[in-house]
């Protein structure tokens, strides 16, 4: 029987990243986590159920099935229950994933969604173009303006979604706030939390009731493998899991969650350096003569800056800027960082960046009018260059963008 590793209760979550969850194989003593490959575990003759309708909790049922449960997948939700002060967790193939299958699996035809206006692109189109073909009524909401979700709220209201800091304007949302608003109303609240990680913000904490995570991105830290998680209570994951888990078939493959293991065991020590790497690089791109704004909650010209400190334990890899002629400016960066990539993602060991160009996020993706248009184009001008800043030596980066963002 394998030795679970007992940690005492006080332990930090610097040592929880690396030894929640972790158990010790009796054969090997090994103290890094197994790989277990096996699609089927073997069972007592006579226990077990064929059909998952038949069985209670999945996360406390045996080992039977991997699109089930899987010991290496457990080992990771485990672990980011943990970073995440959650009662359990249940593991996806990706953060999309994760998204669709919490969505799915709260919702059905007559109920109202609010979901923040600015949010994740796949999560916003699937609001905007793919839950209202089932029945549910969805309503986008600037989430960052006082009294907009009360306004809002509907009596068929059952969740509030939303994301700090948002993907791409890392424009914040008070998540206290929201979730008290919310309750009151009966609304359960859920925060994509992937641009701030378990390291500077554990939602939980501050009254929200479901955490979602895209692994792929700052968790797992090496861009190599796909993965997605939702976190909360007991019976709200139980529900997740037992439906969209079982019969949605994203399951997280058991090769992915041993590589975002190994991503979570120096999550805290990345996170801190990238952090702050991020901002120097933002003070620098400040009073560069090329960059018309730079959005960084570790700025004090942020707008929400005094909420990033309540809400923040640390300002986080993320910084959002805007140059002239974006267009022009994204094909020079191609063309002349030798350090950054100009490439797609966010959240590697390498530092990233790209153009997010305002019409095309408005057309394509948010769909947003009057003030909501307004608001957004306030952080996002005509486009907005989105920096995911890795592991690289901050000068050297502050180098590589000078040289690049210079005529």
């Amino acid at each position: 029987m394998r030795r679970p590793v007992t940690l005492p209760d006080h332990a930090r979550p610097a040592t929880l990243a690396l030894d929640a969850g972790l158990s010790i194989p009796p054969d090997t003593r090994t103290i890094q986590p197994d790989l277990a490959m096996s699609v089927n575990t073997m069972v007592t003759p006579g226990e077990g159920a064929f059909s998952a309708a038949g069985l209670g909790d999945i996360a406390d049922e045996p080992f039977t099935y991997a699109r089930w449960s899987n010991p290496t997948v457990r080992a990771l939700e485990q672990r980011m229950a943990a970073l995440e002060r959650a009662e359990e967790a249940v593991a996806f193939a990706s953060g999309m994933a994760a998204i669709s299958g919490m969505l799915l699996a709260l919702l059905k035809a007559g109920d109202h969604l609010i979901v923040s206006d600015v949010t994740y692109a796949g999560a916003a189109e699937l609001a905007r173009g793919l839950l209202p073909d089932f029945g549910i009524e969805v309503t986008p909401v600037n989430l960052s303006v006082p009294g907009a979700l009360a306004a809002a709220l509907r009596p068929n209201t059952r969740l509030v979604h939303c994301e700090s800091p948002c993907n791409p304007i890392l424009r914040l949302t008070d998540l206290a706030q929201v979730a008290r608003v919310a309750h009151a109303h009966g609304a359960l609240v859920s925060v994509d939390s992937t641009l701030a990680t378990p390291v500077a913000t554990r939602p939980l904490t501050l009254g929200v009731d479901l955490v979602v995570h895209s692994l792929t991105k700052f968790i797992n830290g090496h861009g190599d493998a796909l993965g997605g998680i939702v976190l909360g209570s007991k019976a709200l994951t139980a529900r997740i899991r037992g439906r969209a888990g079982v019969y949605l078939g994203a399951s997280l493959s058991a090769s992915n969650a041993w590589l975002i293991l190994r991503g979570i065991d120096t999550l805290f020590a990345r996170l801190r350096q990238i952090s702050d790497s991020a901002g120097r690089i933002a003070a620098f791109l400040e009073a560069h003569p090329a960059v018309e704004r730079v959005i960084y909650p570790g700025l004090a010209s942020h707008p929400q800056h005094a909420l990033a400190q309540r809400q923040m334990d640390l300002p986080g890899g993320m910084i959002a800027f805007r140059t002239a002629d974006p267009q022009a400016m994204a094909r020079r960066l191609a063309a002349r960082l030798r350090i950054a990539h100009y490439a797609f993602s966010l959240g590697h060991q390498r530092s990233i960046v790209t153009l997010l160009d305002t019409d095309g996020m408005i057309g394509g993706t948010y769909r947003l009018e009057g003030a909501a248009l307004a608001d957004y184009r306030r952080f996002a001008g005509a486009g907005v260059f989105r920096l995911s800043v890795g592991l690289e030596d901050a000068a050297d980066l502050i180098a590589d963008l000078d040289q690049a963002l210079s005529a």
